[in-house]
């Protein structure tokens, strides 16, 4: 078999297929270069490493500038990952998983599950990855994943939560911490997971004869809850744990519909303190440190 011909004429056949079915390149895209990784892989198995800088030279020559060892090189990884690790979907573009194939399996599974289902842009997955997010996931969302078990909403919200400060602001209180996320809703919004939309700031309840305000009042599309949010510029208190847990509740009385989840709770801190939140009665309270990048 001459794995050089195979190669070059399955790179010719997809240049031309752009031109014509533009609607659906992505999809022959990640099978041509699939198929390419493919050959590579045989060519190399049969005649060492050296198939990579020969081919490369061969076809910048024949079919012009792009066909590096680099690029070369992320073709096979294409097809040993995805070979192996059955998630390949033509949702995502080959440039998307050129941001993670050189990822272990399981971090691959799970950047892979949560661009498709946040329709995240390139450049919006190539944050992810840099800022560690896999990383920053608790062990048990970790395992879940492994396992395909069924993942919940407080699974997926990392710690410690990046918040940008571009300014380099010195953060003394709330209301500070507050302006910065607002600043970059956006970007806190997907931090904290899948499908969360903006409902308010500041947002005002009335318990008894008293206003009270929430500091962030967020709505999940995908777990159909509403999520409050409050912000600790402190170690995490016990105050806080029963704070929060009253301003749940008035959701779940005063907005929450029949068909929706009970209210979940986030209190994001300077610092987390692991004997307070293991003794909170309400598992839908998580906490979660904050980070300035």
């Amino acid at each position: 078999m001459n794995y050089y011909d195979e190669i070059k004429n399955n790179l010719l056949n997809n240049e031309a297929y752009k031109t014509v079915k533009d609607y659906s390149k992505i999809r022959n895209d990640l099978n041509t270069y699939y198929k390419v990784g493919r050959l590579l892989r045989k060519a190399g198995n049969k005649y060492g490493e050296g198939v990579i800088k020969d081919y490369s030279k061969r076809l910048t020559i024949e079919l012009g500038k792009g066909y590096t060892q680099t690029r070369l090189r992320y073709y096979r990884r294409f097809y040993d990952v995805f070979e192996k690790c059955p998630t390949l979907s033509d949702t995502l573009s080959y440039s998307h998983y050129c941001e993670i194939i050189w990822l272990d399996i399981n971090q691959i599974k799970y950047y892979v599950e949560i661009a498709i289902k946040q329709n995240l842009t390139v450049r919006q997955l190539r944050t992810k990855v840099k800022n560690n997010e896999y990383e920053r996931l608790p062990n048990e969302t970790k395992n879940k994943i492994i396992t395909n078990d069924k993942i919940e909403i407080k699974d997926l919200i990392p710690n410690p939560i990046m918040i940008k400060n571009k300014d380099n602001l010195e953060i003394i209180n709330e209301k500070m911490l507050k302006k910065l996320i607002l600043e970059n809703i956006d970007n806190f919004l997907l931090e904290l997971g899948n499908n969360y939309c903006y409902k308010g700031n500041e947002y005002k309840i009335k318990l008894g004869d008293r206003y009270n305000y929430i500091d962030l009042l967020l709505y999940n599309i995908e777990f159909n809850c509403y999520v409050v949010v409050e912000l600790k510029v402190t170690e995490l208190k016990k105050e806080h744990i029963g704070q929060i847990e009253v301003y749940m509740n008035y959701i779940d009385s005063n907005l929450k519909k029949i068909n929706q989840g009970k209210t979940i709770g986030i209190i994001i801190c300077k610092k987390d303190n692991k004997y307070v939140i293991g003794y909170r009665s309400d598992e839908r309270i998580i906490s979660t440190e904050y980070e300035l990048v």
